[in-house]
C-alpha cells in the first residue's frame, strides 16, 4: 500500500500513535494490505457514490477504498486514539475524506449522507450485527444503499447468507434475504489480524433486492423471533402465543412443520396473516 499512496506501513502508523487493539471496542486491525486492497476492489466502483466506512481504526481499509478510487469517503470512529492517523490519510487526500468521531450504532447513514452510497466495512465484532439490522430495517427500502461489503465472524456470515435447509438457517437469514442478494465472498484466517482473534472471519457482499416481496419488517421480525426461538416444536407449538394454529391456517400452513422447513415465501405469508 505504500507503494500506491506514498504513507508509512500500517504497523509503523500503529506503532507511531500507540493505537494497540482494545478488546472492549471489538478492535482486530486488518493490517494485510492484498486483503484490503481486495475488498475494496469487491465494493467497487466509487465513482458515482459516497463510501461509508464503519470502524477505520488506523486506516488500513480507509487508505484501500481512497485508493480504488473513493472521491467521497466518510468514515466513523469511535476511539478518538485513532483520529490523528485518519487525518493524515485525509490532508494525504485533499477533499475526499470526512472523519467523524463517534458511535456508529448512532450514526444513520440515510439522514447524514446525501446521494446514493455504498458501505464496506470491517465491522466491530461485537456490534456487528446490531449494525447490519438496522442498516435492513429502513424504510423505505432501499432509498439510495446500493450495497454493503462487510467483514462478519465467519459463523455470523454463514447466518446472513443462509437459505431453508441450511444448518445456520434462522432469523437473520430470512431478514436478509427478504432484502438482500447475498453472498460470501472469501475468508480470512486469524493470522490476517492484530492481534489474531479466535474466529475465522468472513467477507460478505450484499445488494439491495430494490422490488422485494411487500411485508411489515416488525411483523416478519415477530414471526420468526417466536418460530426459531423454539426452532425444534412444531409451528403450532412456537407460534402459540402469536396466534398458533388459527394463524397457521390463515396463512396455509402446516402446523406440523418446522421454522427451519419455511421459506422465506411462507415466512411472509406468517407476517402478512398476522
Amino acid at each position: 500500500m505504500s507503494a500506491i499512496d506514498g504513507l508509512p506501513k500500517l504497523s509503523d502508523v500503529i506503532a507511531t500513535h500507540g493505537l494497540d487493539a482494545k478488546k472492549a471496542l471489538g478492535q482486530n486491525f486488518l493490517l494485510d494490505l492484498n486483503i484490503t486492497q481486495k475488498i475494496a476492489k469487491n465494493a467497487a466502483p466509487f465513482d458515482k457514490c459516497t463510501v461509508l466506512e464503519i470502524g477505520p481504526g488506523p486506516g488500513g481499509l480507509t487508505r484501500a477504498l481512497l485508493a480504488n478510487g473513493a472521491q467521497k469517503l466518510v468514515v466513523v470512529e469511535r476511539d478518538e486514539r485513532c483520529l490523528p492517523a485518519l487525518q493524515e490519510i485525509a490532508a494525504h487526500y485533499p477533499d475526499r475524506l470526512t472523519i467523524i468521531e463517534g458511535d456508529a450504532l448512532e450514526f444513520n447513514p440515510y439522514e447524514e449522507i446525501e446521494g446514493d452510497f455504498k458501505i464496506v466495512a470491517n465491522l466491530p465484532y461485537n456490534v456487528a450485527t446490531p449494525l447490519l439490522t438496522n442498516w435492513l430495517g429502513h424504510e423505505p427500502w432501499p432509498e439510495r444503499l446500493l450495497s454493503m461489503t462487510l467483514m462478519f465472524q465467519k459463523e455470523v456470515a454463514e447466518r446472513i447468507c443462509a437459505k431453508v435447509g441450511d444448518k445456520h438457517y434462522g432469523r437473520l437469514g430470512v431478514l436478509c434475504s427478504l432484502r438482500t442478494e447475498a453472498q460470501i465472498l472469501f475468508n480470512l484466517s486469524p493470522q490476517a489480524f492484530t492481534p489474531p482473534p479466535k474466529v475465522t472471519s468472513s467477507v460478505v457482499h450484499l445488494v439491495p433486492k430494490t422490488t422485494p416481496i411487500p411485508c411489515e419488517l416488525s411483523k416478519l421480525e415477530t414471526i420468526t423471533k417466536s418460530a426459531f426461538g423454539q426452532r425444534r416444536k412444531m409451528l403450532r407449538q412456537s407460534l402459540k402465543p402469536i396466534g398458533g394454529a388459527e394463524l397457521l391456517e390463515k396463512a396455509g400452513i402446516e402446523g406440523d412443520r418446522r421454522a427451519e422447513n419455511l421459506s422465506l415465501e411462507e415466512f411472509i405469508m406468517l407476517a402478512n396473516s398476522l
